[in-house]
């Protein structure tokens, strides 16, 4: 590319000296590696009595995507189809954050009354996010309700109250502690057994909904003792993309648990388009 545009400058121009040094300092930046490029949705509360409408992230999502050698890209909601894929050709990956509850009711099933459902400016707009970036493919890191929302995405199906849903279930939920834990059994040769390996582990809970049937293409990489999906892995050749119900980028997380965005982030870069230009 850098080549063919040198070729076509004016005589002159390519005589000159400090043209043909710039020239020169291009290419050998297109050889440097550059950061990948991380987007993100964000959490979205329309306007209340007590203030305005606002945007907003935890900081886990950024600061565990920069530790991991990532530059974060905080998307707001935006319904304009033509802006997202304008966004989507400058990033090299997405991750959808957590959040609340997705409306069973978009995808034929009824409101549960547990269900609490996230305002619909942002599900509008991550359903809209999460579908254009599949079809690009995009590498994708779900958490949380992400995950559940990747799932959907594709054909997969979710159970709408853990509780009720598989009543053997152990809690996966505990309102009067954050940071409750449960145990985690992963698949051997997957993403996660790269993470945490075959010692005892413990993440993160903080869910009622969770992923029932799982999409083609998709395969589960951990659960909780109790059999609740916990971790999904596309098994795509030409697409990257995993989740986790648990949340690494949450203060109660794990140093093992950070690890996963250096999984994702080592992927996307394997998995990138094209080289980004990166001057010297």
């Amino acid at each position: 590319m850098l080549s063919q545009i040198f070729r076509k400058l004016p005589q002159f121009a390519r005589e000159n000296t400090s043209v043909v040094q710039g020239y020169h300092l291009l290419l050998k930046g297109t050889q440097m590696p550059a950061k990948p490029i991380i987007a993100m949705n964000a959490d979205f509360r329309a306007t209340r009595k007590e203030g305005p409408a606002l945007t907003y992230i935890a900081a886990g999502y950024y600061d565990k995507i920069i530790a991991a050698g990532g530059i974060p890209l905080i998307l707001p909601p935006n319904d304009c189809e033509a802006d997202i894929l304008s966004v989507l050709d400058l990033v090299d990956g997405l991750v959808l954050v957590g959040g609340g509850d997705l409306d069973p009711r978009r995808d034929g099933f009824q409101l549960h009354s547990s269900v609490r459902p996230m305002d619909s400016r942002r599900e509008d707009f991550d359903r809209l996010l999460v579908g254009l970036a599949a079809e690009r493919r995009l590498p994708i890191f779900g958490i949380g309700c992400g995950m559940q929302l990747l799932n959907l995405s594709q054909g997969g199906n979710l159970y709408l109250h853990v509780p009720e849903d598989l009543p053997d279930s152990i809690p996966h939920r505990d309102p009067q502690d954050p940071e409750h834990r449960h145990g985690l059994q992963v698949v051997m040769g997957s993403l996660m057994e790269r993470v945490y390996g075959d010692g005892e582990i413990r993440v993160n809970s903080m869910h009622h909904m969770a992923v029932d049937e799982v999409a083609r293409g998709f395969t589960v990489t951990a659960r909780c003792p109790d059999g609740v999906i916990e971790a999904i892995e596309s098994t795509q050749e030409d697409w990257f993309a995993i989740g986790t119900q648990f949340h690494p980028e949450s203060d109660s997380a794990s140093a093992l648990d950070v690890r996963i965005f250096e999984e994702f982030i080592a992927g996307v870069i394997s998995h990138s388009r094209s080289p980004r230009l990166v001057a010297q």
